[in-house]
């Protein structure tokens, strides 16, 4: 596969890593973005794995919480000029408040329920489909989560572009603080056992690959290569540091950093039994133009007519 500029620069974007780097992962990866961007992982250390605090996608992330209900919506729309719409986000909202109210069992679901705005209706994907022609641009109800009934609800919105939701019962500004904490420092799992397997075994692939290269350095260096024991248990530990970084309750807490986010949580006498996070666009693929490539392109094509 001929890899473009335009897959080096997006490769780039993802992970800061240099040019030439870049462009040799794509071509070990034949042109595998999700692949090259776990050999950089391995060569270059986490400073690649920067692609997860960025965005592939333009929209808003909202919520509404009442009582013991909460729901948090992602709406995606093409530009973030329309993300300050304010019928987009008027739609936005009234589909968190939609969820909240008539718990959909999907966006299809979602879709057909009653609401009215800005002269199109009666459900909410007439709307969707009114807006669309109205700004002239597309949007799409993406994801949305409900929590009710089994307990207390938190919610914390950065912005627009980052919500959480938080389930708990016990003192309501620890719940909030721990939102907080949870959209900076982007925990996956409440605890390291509840973590998914994908993620250990994805893990746990990077730091073999990481070990096979240090033993490789050693032998290009004319030192003997570590024993098998030693390499397993580097392995096994960098698995252990990894669950404890992206488990919730193992994360320093960030407003105290000298304490865990489990046991702030227990000095206020709170138990948070769930959380959502979401994050605008993450996982989309988006197309990323290249216009200089694409002139080059251009003007070679002219001089070869």
């Amino acid at each position: 596969m001929a890899i473009t500029a335009s897959m080096v620069a997006e490769l780039r974007a993802k992970t800061d890593a240099p040019m030439m780097e870049c462009k040799k992962a794509l071509t070990e990866a034949e042109g595998d973005m999700a692949k090259a961007e776990e050999l950089l992982r391995v060569k270059l250390g986490t400073k690649a794995g920067k692609a997860a605090s960025r965005v592939t996608a333009e929209g808003v992330v909202t919520s509404f919480i009442e009582g013991t209900t909460g729901a948090m919506v992602e709406v995606n729309c093409e530009t973030d000029f329309v993300t300050k719409n304010d019928s987009f986000l008027a739609l936005a909202n009234a589909a968190a408040k939609l969820v909240a109210e008539h718990n959909p069992a999907d966006l299809a679901a979602l879709g057909g329920l009653p609401y009215s705005q800005d002269g199109f209706g009666p459900t909410l994907e007439e709307v969707r489909k009114g807006l669309i022609g109205k700004i002239g641009e597309n949007m799409s109800f993406r994801r949305f989560k409900r929590y009710s009934g089994a307990g207390k609800v938190a919610g914390y919105l950065h912005g627009t572009r980052i919500g959480v939701l938080v389930e708990f019962d016990g003192e309501e500004v620890s719940a909030k603080d721990t939102a907080m904490h949870i959209a900076a420092m982007k925990p996956v799992a409440l605890t390291s056992a509840d973590v998914p397997a994908e993620f250990i075994e994805r893990e746990r692939s990077v730091a073999t690959a990481k070990a096979d290269e240090a033993n490789k350095e050693l032998v290009a260096a004319g030192k003997p290569a570590q024993s098998d024991e030693i390499v397993a248990k580097r392995i096994d530990g960098a698995v252990q540091k990894y669950l404890k970084e992206v488990s919730l309750f193992n994360q320093p807490f960030v407003k105290n950093d000298k304490q865990t986010v489990e046991q702030m949580l227990k000095a206020a006498g709170t138990t948070v039994k769930g959380f959502t996070l979401y994050v605008v666009g993450e996982g989309i693929e988006k197309k990323v133009d290249d216009f200089a490539a694409e002139v080059a392109a251009q003007v070679a094509a002219a001089k070869g007519a």
